[in-house]
């Protein structure tokens, strides 16, 4: 036991209030002479005695009495805070700040955060949802959520979705009206419905890949955006073809609404992941963040 004044306290402390050296041994889980030494050493500091002791009892002298009642409240306030902090320690507690685009929110929040938050109700989440380059440092978020081609390599990478295309897709009563390309280049005939990046501000052009030939494509037509959701919702109203990936358009394909085209040349990308700066830095809450997404989400 090091015998630190504030020990040497706990343990008179013990002892006044079980009126026994044996006892209080046993409550603190020493030995009887480590709990005498501790008494003694306090008294010999004071120049007081403390406990007046005989063969069958323990009790205060004086100066003990004073002491117990100026001491004992606050060292019992001390232990409770000690405890509090300990119980709380066990809790995941905190914020948890994420970026994330749109194209994750169907896929990788919807699933996970209901069970997240329900499972860590000490914690705060703040997402922020936009499709821009986001400096997660400098911007001050925990993590972000990126296709991996948008991540910056010095930053950790965990993988939440198994690998998926980019299809072009359109409406039924559109390519019966329009017919359906079937090279990248007859997309110059079509009414393309573009996507701005927010990042850039530029055109996004359609990429496309067959074997080891690739294709970047710029398209035009009657309707840009840098929302997706809407993009995919005016191609299935009929007014053209758009660009998406399949997790975002896989409900309007499974009810007939879009019909993709040129699957041949989908490009394939290798998923979404959860990005942060490095495993020594990523907080409580980030943590249980990923082990809620590694249960909850399809096994790849």
């Amino acid at each position: 036991m090091a015998l630190t004044p504030l020990n040497a306290l706990a343990v008179f402390v013990t002892v006044a209030r079980r009126r026994s050296f044996t006892q209080a041994a046993k409550e603190l889980g020493v030995s009887s002479s480590a709990v005498s030494q501790a008494v003694r050493q306090l008294e010999e500091k004071l120049g007081q005695a403390l406990l007046a002791r005989t063969t069958r009892s323990v009790s205060l002298t004086e100066a003990g009495r004073r002491l117990m009642e100026g001491a004992a409240p606050g060292l019992q306030s001390a232990l409770e805070a000690l405890e509090h902090l300990s119980a709380e320690a066990s809790q995941v507690m905190g914020s948890l700040r994420l970026t994330v685009p749109i194209l994750a929110l169907a896929p990788v929040l919807e699933p996970v955060l209901p069970k997240f938050l329900a499972a860590h109700p000490h914690v705060r989440v703040e997402v922020s949802v936009q499709d821009r380059f986001v400096d997660i440092v400098k911007e001050g978020f925990d993590a972000g959520i990126r296709l991996s081609e948008s991540v910056q390599r010095d930053m950790v990478q965990v993988r939440l979705t198994p690998a998926f295309r980019f299809l072009v897709v359109g409406a039924p009563a559109y390519l019966e009206r329009h017919g359906a390309p079937r090279r990248p280049e007859e997309l110059a005939n079509h009414a393309c419905l573009g996507y701005r990046s927010p990042s850039t501000g530029l055109p996004y052009h359609w990429e496309f890949e067959q074997g080891r030939k690739e294709l970047s494509v710029p398209v035009k037509g009657p309707f840009v955006s840098d929302h997706t959701p809407l993009l995919i919702s005016m191609a299935a109203a009929g007014l053209g073809l758009t660009y998406a990936a399949e997790l975002s358009v896989a409900p309007w394909l499974h009810t007939g609404a879009l019909r993709p085209v040129l699957e041949e040349w989908a490009p394939t990308v290798p998923g979404l992941f959860l990005y942060f700066p490095s495993r020594a830095r990523a907080s409580r809450p980030l943590r249980a963040f990923l082990d809620m997404a590694r249960e909850v989400l399809p096994r790849r």
